[in-house]
């Protein structure tokens, strides 16, 4: 008669629930899954893939695509003050040139800038990393602008119509912003080789090749300086897309000895 009763005693499965003092076990686990350590260890979780996020953005604006944040009129009509775009690094890494007409972004110390001084290198860092992500303006040693010269090209202004000659071809230019004349500065040079002759689109405004002629770089910039070309736009929407391109150097010939 007893043993029925003494078998449910001994059952686990029809023991009580325990008392208030010492809680469930799972309650527990429970718990410490959602206490303090467990949020700690999200934030920290969300904190290191926002880190490595960070990192893959940067290496690949650094070697791949950068934005460039536009700072300056003095590519207008083409591009205007505060577009981002985009720019190519790969474009000319594996042998490739510039070529006549390429907008491009590049180094002007030495040619379009002097060595200026040292700068506090944490702040240099912090803004690098802005710039390179299109998320404050480009180091004051940055400049876009067109090529419109490649090494040995000689380029004059200018031919009885106020037009740019390069290799005796005078250039129909397109993409100029309207009512400017092509070049009130007057000039004739033979670009070295390995070197660029650069202007502005917006010639009135743009302090470019012209503007450096007499200092020690002559106007012209080192291919070795170009940092990559502008193929795209990334802002705003409404611009999306492809860089326009220019026909206005597909009938210049290639420079030659008549030419120098």
């Amino acid at each position: 008669m007893d043993t029925q009763a003494e078998l449910q005693e001994r059952d686990p499965s029809s023991a009580p629930d325990t008392g208030p003092g010492e809680g469930s076990r799972s309650s527990r686990v429970r718990d410490r899954l959602t206490g303090p350590l467990s949020w700690r260890l999200s934030w920290r979780g969300t904190l290191g893939v926002g880190a490595v996020c960070a990192v893959f953005v940067l290496l690949f604006s650094t070697f791949v695509v950068q934005p460039f944040l536009i700072p300056s009129g003095s590519m207008e009509r083409t591009l205007r003050v505060g577009d981002r775009v985009l720019v190519n690094k790969l474009a000319y890494r594996f042998g490739g040139e510039p070529r006549r007409g390429d907008v491009v972004v590049f180094d002007g110390t030495g040619s379009f800038v002097r060595e200026g001084a040292a700068q506090n290198p944490v702040t240099a860092l912090l803004r690098g990393a802005a710039a390179s992500l299109g998320l404050a303006e480009p180091a004051e040693t940055d400049f876009v602008k067109r090529v419109v010269g490649v090494g040995g090209d000689r380029v004059v202004c200018c031919d009885a119509r106020g037009r740019i000659e390069v290799n005796g071809r005078p250039l129909d230019e397109d993409y100029l912003f309207p009512g400017d004349a092509p070049s009130e500065v007057p000039f004739d040079i033979v670009v070295p080789e390995g070197a660029l002759w650069m202007m502005g689109d917006h010639r009135s405004r743009s302090r470019d090749s012209r503007d450096h002629l007499g200092e020690p770089g002559g106007g012209v910039v080192p291919v070795e300086r170009v940092i990559g070309r502008v193929d795209w736009f990334g802002w705003p929407l409404g611009r999306v897309g492809s860089l326009p391109g220019t026909s206005a150097f597909d009938s210049v010939p290639a420079p030659g000895p008549s030419h120098g």
